[in-house]
């Protein structure tokens, strides 16, 4: 029986409405008669593609790879390499995208692909370059074979070869592959069309975020004002991207980032009313009520997570982020092990398992999760950040020295790296080091002082009294004193401080202070003395002790 052309051409209207309502089996049947009757590649196509979406993943493999043109079009190759990808036969997968190099900047050499075609789809939508699909997905099996070297590579490509391959950028972005300078680079080399903009604008955003505030800032206000026109006869009706969930939830960490946990928690919870099940302002808020120690919350999100999402490291992650906060470290370490194993690229897992480990003073146990995430998150400074830290609780400074400057070469301008320099500086008795460390993280700190910098600046107090620049010491003593009222060492520092200049009313004044925060402290309680003896051997009148 002879089909006319417009009686096919319906029926292929037919599948393409079959598979836009995920009716995938009248697809499958319909798709089937349509490439029966024409043998066209493109109608062989669009029957492979209603079996990829029916899950018919080895029946859909088995039609293309039977194909005559599965190696000569690249469409019919990425479908068939999807299809390994959902069998998880990774090297089969590499197989069949075919042979190619890629150097360090993210360029392909790939002389077989030169003659090749492509079944370009009907219809005038923007498509993503199958090129860069081809590479994001050699970058996907590679990371499924832990090579991830070759996947960070590979995902480079992708993203050069088309910016509009968001994927790419995420799984570099969200898996750490990149340090800062280099995620820089590579947004920088992107060529964007004219009318890509906005997107330029918002990539800039999703990157690692430790410019000043007023930088980034900056950059946010000039993505919100990004606006469209799509009703040309209405110029009032003009949408814009200022109340976009992505984009503040990137705002909401970069508040994180700067220390700003109440403004942050108050934008993620907001956000998380209008959009409850946004993965990443989930992560962000989650981040963010861990710092405030709001239990409740944490408990509340745990329990929504698991219910919803029982698969997903997220999920785990809120459970053992909710005993840490009770401090039960235990429970704590099991439910982020139970994360990461679920999900080894999911970097806030391996982190908080050494936290729990670092938190009951199982040294051993932490440096081999901080490890781990160091090397398979190299782009995150944070682990190295910790190694370091652990090897200060054990005295080791010089080996903690190194891994702080290491933490700064990933992250040269994380405010934190530079203060933990200056710590074990100040450790290792060189306070002049420690002093220029100090002086460092102030200008890093890319938004106002709060009181999270608090200890930075006494630190920085500590330096200068030991180098005898007691004016100095004062200054910033007073300084830390106007971010927080209730710190032991800022009102002992000062005191002490006054102390050694003999101005011993002052100093009295201020180990009161202390004390009345601490009335068991042994240092203030001992120089309180000593400076009350001092001050009354100096009320003395010479003439009538004489008598």
């Amino acid at each position: 029986m002879k089909m006319r052309e417009e009686e096919i051409e319906k029926l292929r209207g037919v599948v393409r409405d079959c598979l836009s309502k995920h009716l995938y089996s009248s697809a499958i049947f319909f798709a089937d008669k349509v490439a029966a009757f024409t043998s066209d590649p493109a109608d062989i196509y669009m029957q492979a593609q209603a079996l990829f979406l029916g899950r018919h993943y080895r029946r859909a493999f088995h039609l293309l790879n039977a194909s005559q043109i599965v190696l000569r079009d690249l469409r019919f190759r990425y479908l068939a390499a999807k299809c390994l990808e959902e069998q998880k036969e990774w090297d089969q997968c590499l197989l069949m995208l075919g042979d190619a190099k890629v150097d360090e900047h993210g360029n392909v050499n790939d002389t077989k692909d030169c003659n090749v075609m492509y079944l370009d789809k009907e219809g005038e939508d923007r498509e993503i370059n199958i090129s860069s699909a081809i590479c994001f997905l050699r970058g996907k099996a590679y990371e499924a074979l832990e090579n991830r070297a070759q996947a960070r590579l590979w995902y480079k490509a992708a993203i050069k070869a088309d910016p509009l391959c968001y994927e790419a950028l995420e799984c570099l972005i969200e898996n750490h592959m990149l340090t800062s300078e280099e995620e820089a680079s590579l947004l920088s080399s992107l060529q964007f069309a004219p009318e890509d903009g906005w997107l330029s604008s918002f990539y800039s955003c999703l990157i690692k975020k430790y410019d000043k505030e007023t930088v980034v800032e900056a950059k946010f206000t000039e993505l919100e004002k990004q606006s469209c026109n799509i009703n040309p006869s209405d110029p009032s009706f003009i949408c814009t991207l200022k109340n976009n969930t992505d984009l503040l939830a990137c705002k909401a960490e970069y508040y994180h980032q700067c220390g700003e946990y109440q403004k942050c928690f108050e934008l993620t919870a907001i956000l998380l009313e209008k959009d409850p099940f946004h993965m990443k302002c989930t992560l962000v808020h989650l981040a963010a009520a861990m710092e405030l120690g709001h239990s409740n919350e944490l408990y509340l999100m745990a329990c929504n997570l698991v219910k919803d999402y029982p698969q997903k490291a997220l999920s785990w992650f809120a459970v053992g982020c909710y005993y840490y906060c009770i401090k039960k470290y235990d429970q704590s370490r099991r439910y982020f092990s139970k994360a990461a194993n679920l999900d080894g690229t999911f970097p806030p897992a391996l982190i908080g398992c050494g936290n729990a480990y670092a938190a009951q003073e199982e040294g051993d146990q932490a440096m081999l999760a901080y490890r781990t995430a160091a090397r398979l998150f190299p782009g995150c400074h944070l682990p190295t950040l910790y190694i370091g830290m652990e090897y200060m609780r054990t005295h080791s400074f010089k080996l903690a020295e190194q891994f702080f400057m290491q933490a700064k070469t990933i992250c040269p301008s994380d405010p934190l790296v530079y203060n933990e320099l200056g710590v074990v500086a100040y450790d290792m008795k060189e306070y002049n080091k420690a002093v220029w460390w100090f002086q460092k993280t102030l200008s890093h700190i890319p938004s106002s002082l709060s009181e999270m910098w608090e200890p930075t600046i006494v630190n920085l107090a500590h330096a200068y009294r030991k180098l005898k620049m007691y004016h100095e010491a004062i200054s910033f003593y007073e300084k830390a004193l106007t971010l927080s009222t209730r710190s032991l060492s800022t009102y002992a520092g000062l005191a002490y401080t006054y102390h050694l200049q003999d101005n011993f009313p002052a100093a009295i004044t201020y180990y009161h202070k202390a004390l009345w925060l601490k009335p068991d402290d042994q240092f203030c309680t001992e120089m309180l003395t000593l400076a009350l003896v001092d001050e009354a051997r100096r009320g003395v009148d010479p003439r009538n002790e004489s008598r």
